[in-house]
Parts: structure tokens; C-alpha cells; sequence
């Protein structure tokens, strides 16, 4: 089956959320075992343009190891750099021109930018380490300086940006879903929070192996709902 006719997951998130980063982690690992079955798309939704604030560093370095302890192959250091990111915009569109290299390239870069904010202490948001990313990646550093160097990557990002918000409902990262709209549930265990501070931590959905579990079953919802469509349901 061509890779244009899969049945697709998606999952709508933000470089600087951890729930989006050990959601993305999963989503990665299991995404092997239903290539050629299921496409994942990692779509972009950049809160600074729904909420119009920049990468909350008081209230990430709450949730910094919180998230950590969920996910062990999400590497997580504490960000030890006076640098800090004012937006995640420029590797938003890094992953553009990464996307437009193939699902491969684009899942390497992916891996890649996300690490470097929270296990390198990396300004992503800087357009050099985008392009240093990039280079770690192994992607073709020609097309991908040209492609980031055009407007066209900004516009495409805020154009789903815009989709996410206005026609599928978005409301906060990570969003898993499927094309028809469904929103899946996640096995994250996100705080409470009241005035900027965590003042209340659900218990952990799972651990290990079982979180890889529930993630399946996300892929498992794609293949069903195409198989439901092409039975007439």
C-alpha cells in the first residue's frame, strides 16, 4: 500500500511540553511494528500562537521530572544553560524542512531537537541550533538550509497550527487522534495546577512495558477505524 493510503495517527504537540515529548517517545518506539499498516504524523501546534506566551520556564521546571520519571528511554537533564527559549517557532520549521526529506528524516530530526532542549540544554529556538540539529540528523544540509531559509515553512506551520485549533478542537499537547477527529486518550499522568504551581499529582497509568501497551492500542484504533470504513460501517 502506498505510504499516501495508510491509515493515519496523529498527534498534536509543542516542542517544549514534556507530556509531548514522553508521548512522542512512545509514539516512536511502537510506530516500527506498524510501518507499511499505519503512518504517524507528529503535527504541530506551537502554543506560543494559541496562548501568546513563550516556554514557561516556571512552570516546566515543575513538570520537568515529573515527566522524566514516566518515560525511561525520554532522556531528561536538568537545563543547566542561561539560554533559555523565548519560542519554539524555528524548530517547528526545521521540522518542516525535515518532513519534506522523507518520514525517516523527519523522525531523526524529531528525535533529535527534542533531546537537545530537555537532555542538552539546547535554545531551540535559536535558528543555529536548528541547523546544527539538523546536521546531527544527517540530513541534506543543502535543501534543508534553502527550504529553511523560505517563508514557506513559517506559513506552513501556522496553517496547522490554525487546522488543529479551528477545525479538529485542539485544546493543549499532547492531542493524539485519529483523521475523523477522535481525540485517544494518553497514559500520562499530568499534574494539577493552581496559579502557576503543581498542587496535585495523579497516580502513575503505568509503567514500563504497559505504557508501550496503551500506546499500541492508539495504532490499533487507526487500523480498526480503516477497516470499519472499508466494511461500509
Amino acid at each position: 500500500m502506498a505510504q499516501a493510503d495508510l491509515p493515519e495517527l496523529w498527534q498534536w504537540g509543542e516542542y517544549y511540553c514534556p507530556w509531548t515529548y514522553v508521548a512522542t517517545v512512545r509514539l516512536q518506539t511502537v510506530a516500527p511494528d506498524y510501518r507499511g499498516r499505519v503512518r504517524l504524523r507528529l503535527r504541530p501546534y506551537p502554543l506560543e500562537l494559541i496562548d501568546g506566551t513563550s516556554a514557561p520556564r516556571d512552570i516546566l521546571e515543575q513538570e520537568w521530572w515529573l515527566a522524566a520519571i514516566q518515560e525511561p528511554a525520554a532522556p531528561f537533564a536538568p537545563y543547566r544553560s542561561a539560554d533559555w527559549p523565548t519560542t519554539t517557532m524555528p524548530a517547528f520549521e526545521g521540522a518542516w524542512c525535515a518532513a519534506r526529506q522523507g518520514d525517516d528524516a523527519f523522525s531523526e530530526y524529531d528525535r533529535r531537537v527534542r533531546r537537545a532542549f530537555f537532555a542538552e540544554s539546547r535554545n531551540i529556538g535559536k535558528r543555529e541550533t536548528v541547523l546544527d540539529v539538523a546536521r546531527e540528523a544527517g540530513l541534506d544540509m543543502a535543501r534543508f538550509t534553502r527550504d529553511f531559509a523560505n517563508d514557506e515553512a513559517r506559513a506552513a506551520v501556522l496553517a496547522e497550527a490554525r487546522l488543529g485549533r479551528e477545525r479538529y478542537r485542539v485544546e493543549g499537547t499532547p492531542t493524539a487522534m485519529l483523521p475523523d477527529g477522535t481525540k485517544l486518550p494518553q497514559a500520562l499522568a499530568e499534574p494539577e495546577m493552581e496559579d502557576r504551581v503543581i498542587v496535585g499529582v495523579p497516580p502513575l497509568p503505568c509503567c514500563g512495558e504497559e505504557c508501550l501497551a496503551a500506546t499500541r492500542t492508539l495504532f490499533e484504533r487507526a487500523l480498526a477505524q480503516t477497516s470499519h470504513a472499508a466494511a461500509g460501517g
